[in-house]
């Protein structure tokens, strides 16, 4: 099959992804083998190439938000079959036995494996993935409007719903790619006020257009206190930012899976009992319901693409915040 591998992490600007002929996998037990169709970048896939996560393994293949079609099953899978058009996300599997995965937080599992870190991801024609971490996709949404939906989607909803907003509250989102873009749309489905926070003069307008009431920078001081906020920027700096406009009681959510340091943060910034909390990873529910309510209010994506060859261009890209809505590679037939 043809996949961009990395061999060696380094910086985006150097091509570190290299697109060769290598051999398929196939499944083993309890796993499937997917023809992938497309598959979505995200900001993780080039803090992985760049070596910003620790990688447990090289050589590498990333990529999380794959759209594909079963092709081959492992011993013991009967719940999906060939034919079956499928969405992989950020979480490759949980052990299903550790007190976290029995409380319902397979996203803090002590075992847990992420796609595209520690099993090889959807830049390749081919993925095996275990058959219980696959998600029907809404026959509605085309692959390439489906992929964001996997990581920038999920991890997204998961952010508004610890972030703690509720209908009709002033939401702030700061950053606005892929992830931003679908939470606007929520959030603006359960009647909030959306207050943007990005440099980019077209992520302000594209903002906009999805029904913010206002955009400004994330040093800009919004013209109502925000009651919940979610950072996607993976800069520290901005923390102390979001939590001066935060109202007393109010949620800051931090989705981030890498993050510059956070600067020393004044006692006043957090006082009046202010929650500041990470964002980690996602779990099966929180996709099965992100695919519900995306059906329900008819969600959509924006969405670039490109062909599996232009990789390290893409990510370039990606890193210089020049993608509006989400980018996605083509890597087989279907879109």
């Amino acid at each position: 099959m043809k996949a961009a591998v990395l061999d060696s992490p380094g910086p985006i600007e150097t091509g570190p992804l290299q697109v060769r002929e290598i051999p398929a996998p196939s499944p083993g037990p309890g796993q499937v083998r997917l023809r992938v169709r497309v598959c979505g970048v995200c900001h993780t896939d080039l803090h992985t190439v760049e070596g910003d996560l620790e990688l447990p393994r090289l050589p590498l293949i990333p990529g999380h938000q794959i759209v594909g079609t079963v092709d081959a099953v492992g011993p013991g899978v009967e719940a999906v079959g060939p034919g079956e058009r499928v969405g992989v996300t950020w979480l490759y599997s949980s052990c299903g036995e550790c007190g976290y995965c029995r409380r319902g937080l397979e996203n803090l599992c002590d075992r847990v494996r992420f796609t595209g870190l520690h099993a090889d991801g959807g830049y390749a024609e081919y993925a095996v993935v275990p058959a219980a971490f696959v998600h029907r996709l809404p026959a509605g949404f085309p692959d390439l409007e489906a992929a964001p939906l996997l990581c920038a989607g999920v991890i997204g909803y998961r952010s508004l719903r610890l972030s703690g907003v509720r209908p009709g509250e002033r939401l702030g989102l700061y950053g606005f790619g892929a992830s931003a873009h679908v939470c606007i749309q929520i959030a603006r489905y359960w009647g909030c006020e959306v207050y943007v926070f990005t440099r980019s003069e077209e992520h302000r307008r594209h903002a906009r257009e999805l029904g913010a009431v206002w955009t400004g920078e994330a040093r800009d001081t919004p013209p109502a206190e925000l009651d919940a906020a979610v950072t996607f920027a993976p800069v520290g700096w901005i923390v102390p930012e979001a939590l001066r406009v935060l109202r007393k009681g109010g949620t800051l959510a931090v989705n981030a899976v890498h993050l510059t340091p956070i600067p020393e943060l004044p006692y006043s910034r957090i006082y009046f009992e202010k929650t500041l909390r990470s964002v980690a990873n996602c779990t099966r529910r929180d996709a099965r319901e992100l695919l519900d309510l995306a059906v329900r209010m008819g969600l959509r994506t924006d969405v670039e693409s490109y062909p599996l060859a232009e990789a390290n261009q893409v990510l370039e890209r990606l890193k210089r915040s020049e993608v509006r809505g989400a980018a996605v590679l083509q890597v087989g037939v279907g879109g």
